[in-house]
């Protein structure tokens, strides 16, 4: 899973009468390519279908053009923002010799003077200029997205797509009991395997039964709830699969460790290790900032505020560090960082849910360390491996 990082990698000096830079506006219908070509003063700009081997040729049709003018490209860069289309074509023209950059479509500093146009053409210029400030090194004009590999991205499937039908079974249940609820029915649960052969013998408080186009729609949802019941256990029954016959290193030996901490279960262990800890971050402030656990100072002058949580990491890792804190404080109380947390927390119940989220960071820079580099936090109780 070691792999380099993109936002940290080191590239050669940047030489703009060498180097091809091309920037692509990307849609469903079609895609803008910009271009600065290196002996050429206008600067091109070409709108294709979203073909990558239009775009292939496009990029050749121009290197040659280059040439013609006796520039010699040594270096041909390509950059887009991230969006629907996801990585492919990063990873397809990196396989073609061609590097590719995906940019943090929030990264980039837009102007707040006015109510600006927008058009293709104009964020086409936009991004051209943002990226060619961190081609010379300026990093602060934008910020790159770590690509990562088909399996990379394959492998955060399961946890998603668990999580997406975990959802959707609660809306279906809410949906079923509130029904219930405008008839003056309650008391019935719809997580019950008969539940829908009990909705016969439900009478409102007049004494009728349940009107029968509301009935159908209730057994419906029954129903699909049985299906995402069945997908949801298939899911899981897969991943035990694939964790049983993985090979003992990599991911699968990450998720394998996480699982036998006492309070941690293994949904929240994979979704972990194939959302963050499998990424080849720096140090713990990337691991932190990553997850979205740092705060937003708000400094001028004399003033000092803190504004809370930054939430710009990933969601579902923040969300599920704090739950796993709350947890982690249930089954792990003689632990170094359950006894830290509740002797600041002493006596000031208004600091609780504050203090949760700086232990929400602590425990993920521990376990970063545990599959890292192997080291155990204090007092942290772990099972049997099984």
């Amino acid at each position: 899973m070691s792999r380099p990082n993109d936002l940290s990698r080191s590239f050669s000096p940047f030489d703009q009468q060498r180097t091809l830079v091309v920037v692509i506006e990307m849609s469903q219908s079609s895609w803008l390519v910009s271009g600065i070509v290196p002996g050429v003063d206008r600067q091109p700009l070409k709108k294709l279908d979203p073909d990558e081997n239009a775009l292939l040729r496009l990029l050749q049709r121009w290197r040659g053009e280059a040439e013609g003018r006796g520039a010699s490209v040594e270096r041909t860069v390509v950059a887009f923002e991230a969006g629907r289309d996801g990585f492919w074509l990063a990873r397809w023209l990196r396989s073609r010799g061609i590097e590719a950059h995906v940019l943090h479509s929030s990264s980039v500093a837009v102007s707040r003077e006015h109510r600006r146009a927008k058009t293709d053409r104009l964020d086409t210029e936009l991004l051209k200029r943002a990226f060619l400030g961190w081609l010379r090194g300026e990093r602060e004009h934008c910020k790159m997205v770590a690509i990562p590999t088909l399996g990379e991205e394959d492998a955060k499937r399961p946890s998603r797509e668990r999580e997406s039908l975990v959802a959707e079974q609660s809306r279906i249940i809410n949906r079923v009991k509130s029904a219930l609820a405008r008839l003056g029915i309650r008391g019935f649960n719809p997580k019950l395997k008969k539940a829908a052969g009990c909705l016969d013998d439900l009478r409102t408080p007049e004494g009728e039964p349940i009107p029968p186009n509301t009935l159908a729609a209730i057994r419906r949802d029954l129903e699909r709830r049985q299906l995402l019941r069945e997908q949801i256990k298939q899911i899981e029954t897969a991943r035990l699969e694939r964790l049983g016959t993985a090979a003992r290193q990599g991911p699968s030996a990450m998720v394998q460790l996480l699982a036998c901490v006492l309070g941690l279960g293994i949904e929240t262990a994979d979704m972990l290790v194939h959302e963050v800890l499998s990424r080849d971050l720096r140090d713990r402030r990337a691991v932190a900032r990553y997850a979205g656990l740092t705060g937003s100072p708000d400094e001028s002058g004399g003033r000092r505020r803190e504004r809370g949580l930054a939430r710009s990491g990933n969601a579902r890792v923040r969300c599920g560090m704090i739950e796993f804190a709350w947890r982690f404080l249930r089954f792990q109380k003689d632990s170094a960082l359950a006894r830290w947390y509740e002797e600041r927390t002493a006596g000031m119940r208004g600091l609780r849910k504050k203090m949760i989220v700086a232990l929400a960071r602590k425990l993920l820079i521990a376990l970063w360390r545990l599959v890292r580099e192997g080291v155990v936090p204090d007092g942290l109780v772990l099972r049997p491996a099984s």
